[in-house]
């Protein structure tokens, strides 16, 4: 296999390539830097590395490899992280100019485990500032490009993350979702993406300076080439910690399902609430159909017993109260002077915006009741159906817009202009009820670009998700490699 090929691996065929000796975890690292040299000046996908530190780390995971020992599942992958993990001696800003000299002085959950299960941590990837765009773009790092197109995003927020593995200049990567922040990452460069069930993995170490309370909504989970690399990386992040790991366990379910006619799914792929490009939906129907056809029970007909307009405004003012806590206080006053200002009838998404940042608690909780009962029907639908399959994005990857407010910038849907907010919907649908969200790539639209099916699981059933897209990469086909970087 020639080194190229090589590089797009999934990470656990890389993990047996080491184990069964064909290759060294010092020769992948200096693969993955040769490439980074080579086509990262273009895409910017990689913002820093350690390198010293990740080729001594190497040495010892081949040394201790010679000597029958195992890291874990992991052992000797290279891999990188999102900015907004800690990981000790490197910044973590979030794209945010003041926190520029913040160093992590140890390292988040997420990358112990990482570590702790074999990898080799050698750089982090970039961001939007904040994490609040499907675009990644900051003043301290600069623009990430899809390796598909380079005028268009990668997405965001773990839009690093996704060109980086899409180019084939890491083994795997750990992004976070409030938003699609995984997901539409992974639709956007033709990737495996999973949004775990909410809280199953630890968010400490990926927090603001002086932060210690973990937002609604969020969760972290990973990005990877095949859909393996979703569950043993569940596996490895997935768990009690701190004060909870006294005593809770987490035993998530298994599938038991590997066969396409095992699984019997929902289809919606389109919303009164977000205008959707035809050919994004044509291709969708077309990965439909072909599982139809593989001896997947379609029902394009079954929803569960829910609003979906009312659950996508619950959504937008829980995730916008959510983030409120990340603004200056300067922004939270204007916040409050826009929502005294507001007419009763005025529900565009800066008045969204206003409303949500200032709710009582009151409103708020309000809200959240709701959101309780839509979990309880979404839970009845899961009695019938394993899955609920639906899209990530209202579009393919779309042109870079750095132009003002992200909430005033639209994006072409089929002739005309949406707004890019819109397509929250699709993010929103499962993130709001905290359920598990696995992205699987479907093909090319016309257009030429990648895109993903998204498969919504029940409560903790993350499992189900992951194994229905083992099942999509077996019958269908998975990752392919943008042109270009051979």
């Amino acid at each position: 296999m020639a080194m190229s090929e090589t590089a797009f691996l999934p990470a656990t065929a890389l993990a047996a390539k080491i184990r069964g000796g064909d290759t060294s975890a010092a020769e992948l690292l200096e693969l993955y830097v040769e490439r980074l040299e080579r086509y990262n000046p273009a895409l910017n996908a990689v913002i820093l590395t350690r390198l010293d530190q990740a080729r001594a780390r190497a040495q010892e995971a081949d040394a201790a490899l010679a000597r029958g020992e195992s890291w874990g599942p992991l052992h000797g992958v290279p891999m990188t992280v999102k900015e907004s993990f800690d990981w000790a001696g490197t910044p973590s800003t979030w794209g945010i100019p003041a926190y520029r000299d913040n160093v992590a002085e140890q390292d988040s959950v997420a990358v112990q485990r990482l570590q702790g299960a074999g990898a080799i941590v050698f750089g982090k990837t970039n961001v939007p500032l904040m994490l609040a765009d499907w675009q990644s773009f900051n003043e301290i790092y600069g623009t990430t490009n899809n390796p598909w197109d380079l005028s268009r995003t990668p997405g965001g927020s773990s839009g690093g993350s996704a060109a980086a593995l899409a180019a084939g200049l890491t083994g795997l990567e750990i992004g976070s979702d409030i938003g699609a922040s995984i997901r539409n990452p992974a639709h956007y460069c033709g990737l495996f993406g999973h949004k775990p069930t909410y809280g199953i993995v630890p968010l400490r170490g990926h927090l603001l300076p002086g932060a210690y309370g973990f937002a609604d909504i969020s969760v972290a989970g990973p990005l990877a080439r095949g859909a393996d690399d979703l569950a043993v990386s569940l596996d490895v992040l997935a768990g009690a910690d701190g004060v909870d790991a006294d005593g809770w366990r987490l035993e998530l379910p298994a599938a038991g399902k590997t066969a396409p006619q095992d699984f019997k799914v929902a289809v919606m792929l389109t919303s009164p609430c977000c205008v959707q490009d035809d050919a994004l939906t044509a291709q969708l129907q077309n990965t439909v159909d072909a599982l139809a056809r593989a001896g997947v029970q379609v029902d394009d007909k079954a929803y569960p017993e829910i609003d979906v307009e009312r659950a996508h405004h619950v959504y937008i003012m829980l995730l916008r109260a959510a983030t409120a806590t990340r603004i200056s206080d300067e922004e939270f006053a204007q916040n409050l002077d826009g929502a005294a200002r507001r007419a009763d009838d005025d529900w565009s998404y800066h008045a969204y915006v206003d409303r949500a940042v200032t709710l009582y608690h009151r409103e708020w909780w309000g809200l959240h009741n709701e959101r309780e009962k839509m979990r309880l029907q979404w839970a009845e639908f899961f009695r019938e159906y394993d899955l609920l399959l639906c899209p990530t994005a209202a579009s393919a990857a779309f042109p870079h817009d750095q132009e003002g407010l992200r909430a005033d910038r639209t994006i072409a849907i089929n002739g005309g202009q949406e707004p890019t907010t819109d397509q929250l919907f699709w993010a929103g649908l499962p993130g709001v009820v905290y359920l598990p969200g696995t992205v699987a790539p479907a093909g090319l639209t016309r257009d030429g670009l990648p895109c993903g099916l998204q498969a919504i699981a029940g409560h903790l059933h993350d499992r189900t998700g992951i194994a229905f897209a083992q099942m999509m990469e077996r019958e269908l086909g998975g990752f392919t490699p943008p042109p270009g970087y051979d």
